[in-house]
């Protein structure tokens, strides 16, 4: 289940907190606080800066939430999607699902960060970023993610970057898919996850979806 909600409106609206003192809230010692300052901080100056100082150190799955939701709908997104992701490198499992939901919400922004984070020196990292190539044109998407297979070393981030293309992937990314394959010949879920996806790619029902 997504950790970005829709929309807020079954959560009871918390009392109101001055403009002025909305970020200094967001380390309140009260989770009421805090959630009320984090559904607002971001359109405020300084407040994306701000939300993302405390996602590290926010401790309420309800205010955590909260503040990933406000990053997806900030105005400045390119600056609320550099905030959010050097969670996808916490030690803390829902900080970086959190962030992988509130990133894939904002594909668009996310667009520029993706060589990098596919080239990243954590094998978690580069996992996380094929779902998010999902997201990109299934061209753009199938260059990249091809890229990553013809170097990766890593089996895991391989079968992410091979599911991903198995629904967007593109005739492009086929001879990566097969060096991939004769890479680890070992590996017989890789290799046939890849004969699925070349399958499909090469059926015409890969590719984006309506």
């Amino acid at each position: 289940m997504p950790l970005i909600r829709k929309d807020l409106a079954g959560t009871p609206e918390p009392a109101a907190i001055p403009e002025a003192d909305i970020l200094s809230s967001l380390t309140a010692p009260s989770a009421e606080a805090r959630f009320a300052a984090a559904r607002r901080a971001a359109e405020l100056p300084g407040g994306i800066e701000a939300l993302g100082r405390a996602l590290p150190v926010e401790p309420d799955p309800r205010v955590r939430e909260a503040i990933f939701t406000a990053l997806s709908r900030a105005g400045q997104a390119e600056n609320a999607v550099a905030v959010m992701i050097p969670c996808l490198r916490s030690d803390d499992a829902g900080l970086r699902a959190g962030a992988l939901d509130a990133l894939r919400a904002m594909p668009s922004a996310c667009r520029v960060h993706l060589p990098l984070l596919l080239g990243d020196r954590d094998p978690d990292v580069r996992l996380l970023a094929c779902e998010l190539a999902r997201g990109l044109p299934a061209d753009e998407g199938s260059r990249l993610l091809a890229g990553l297979l013809d170097d990766e070393p890593e089996v895991n981030v391989c079968a992410a970057a091979v599911e991903v293309l198995a629904e967007i992937g593109t005739a492009e990314a086929l001879p990566a898919l097969q060096r991939c394959a004769a890479r680890f010949p070992e590996e017989a879920f890789l290799g046939f996850s890849i004969k699925v996806a070349a399958d499909r790619i090469g059926s015409g029902d890969g590719g984006p979806r309506g």
